[in-house]
């Protein structure tokens, strides 16, 4: 069971006040108690350890319904960026990877079609070029076919002039580039070098079938909002991406599952998340969990690197450091953060909802996950944001 695995701790032992916490675990569960979501599962870690876990709801397993428990498993979508990119910060730390060299240089494949100036650091920070370029989840494992589409792609602008955010492609590079590093599998860096020695059993980019029957499938629930919902909310209609609706159900597909998206196919309970992020916090006083990356390495990754870049919606800055989101200024609830974070948190969210965030100034970090992708935008930002809100004002006054 998951809380065995990780044991929880009374929350006054590291500084948080049980009458917040049960504010905000009372706010998790409310889409699921009001029939919206299906199922949703948070966790609250300092100081290396879990201060609360709480499953909500029931969800379908491989087509059949079943209550939602703490073993669940969820897919967090991009949240699985930040996993990808810690596993590239290794490759950093050790010398092996330099990320102001062209990409081409280590995979000479992608230099085709006017791509050879893109540089290892756009990738992660979504300034390559190349947001929309096309791949079919299901053959990340065919080296051939995954090299063929690198082949293919196009730049749609100059690399490191534009900020737009790619929700897939440029992972599937950064995976190729841990590969030929490495000479191990993308799954198998990650689960070798970071879940295991970080005791996180069930965090895997690539979910072996054995495991698929926790996996809590994908569900759209709501109404999408209209043109007036948005004008009403002083918003502007997003943009159609490549996260349509069939594309987020595709993940209820057994080979869609096994390959582990670098992107986008993480799997894991919310207590992985929690604690994932708290190994990213070893450089901060408050944090006492394992750490695999160097106090230095960690505030290099944290650095943001997108300079005066905006994102095209909103025109607020992007804030993006590598292959994380940093919440800055006012704006950061734009970024998936709470109104009371402070500026140096870092992390990221994932479709449908996914929370994942570590604050340094209060060592606290949160996994939040569902399987409910809500059609209604603005709600389901609404909802991240009022969960993040309270998480990051957990800590007990006083001395």
């Amino acid at each position: 069971m998951t809380q065995e695995r990780f044991p929880i701790v009374a929350p006054e032992t590291v500084g948080i006040d049980p009458e917040r916490l049960a504010a905000l675990i009372q706010r998790a569960s409310r889409e699921v108690d009001e029939g919206l979501l299906p199922s949703a599962q948070i966790a609250i870690a300092r100081h290396g350890q879990l201060v609360a876990m709480h499953t909500f709801g029931q969800a379908q397993f491989q087509g059949k319904t079943a209550p939602a428990t703490n073993d669940t498993l969820y897919c967090v979508f991009s949240a699985t960026k930040a996993i990808t990119s810690a596993a590239a910060w290794m490759l950093i730390e050790e010398g092996r990877l330099d990320i102001d060299q062209p990409v081409a240089n280590l995979i000479p494949e992608f230099g085709a079609r006017g791509k050879e100036a893109v540089r290892i650091e756009q990738l992660f920070t979504h300034t390559a070029g190349f947001p929309n370029a096309p791949f079919p989840p299901n053959v990340f494992l065919d080296r051939e076919k995954r090299l063929e589409f690198f082949r293919r792609w196009k730049l749609e602008w100059e690399p490191g002039s534009r900020f737009i955010y790619h929700p897939s492609s440029s992972m599937y590079v950064v995976a190729e580039v841990i590969e030929r590093i490495s000479g191990q599998t993308y799954a198998d860096f990650v689960r070798e070098r970071i879940a295991l020695p970080l005791g996180l059993k069930d965090l895997r980019c690539g979910l072996p079938g054995s495991e698929h029957a926790r996996l809590a499938d994908i569900e759209h629930v709501g109404n999408a909002p209209t043109a007036s919902d948005y004008e009403a909310a002083g918003m502007p209609q997003p943009p159609e991406t490549e996260v349509t609706e069939d594309a987020l159900r595709s993940f209820n597909l057994p080979d869609v599952r096994e390959a582990g998206i670098p992107g986008g196919g993480g799997t894991m309970t919310a207590a992985e998340i929690a604690l994932f992020y708290q190994a990213l916090l070893r450089d901060s006083e408050s944090s006492e969990g394992p750490g695999l990356w160097q106090p230095g390495t960690l505030q290099m990754a944290r650095e943001i690197r997108s300079g005066d870049l905006r994102d095209p919606l909103f025109g607020n800055l992007a804030n993006r450091a590598l292959g994380l989101m940093i919440a800055g200024d006012e704006k950061r609830t734009f970024r998936g953060f709470g109104h009371g974070n402070s500026p140096e948190s870092f992390g990221h969210g994932g479709a449908g909802g996914q929370i994942a965030w570590a604050d340094p100034a209060t060592g606290i970090s949160i996994g939040y996950c569902t399987n409910g992708h809500d059609r209604h935008p603005i709600r389901q930002a609404r909802r991240s944001v009022a969960i993040s809100s309270l998480a990051a004002t957990c800590l007990l006054e006083g001395p």
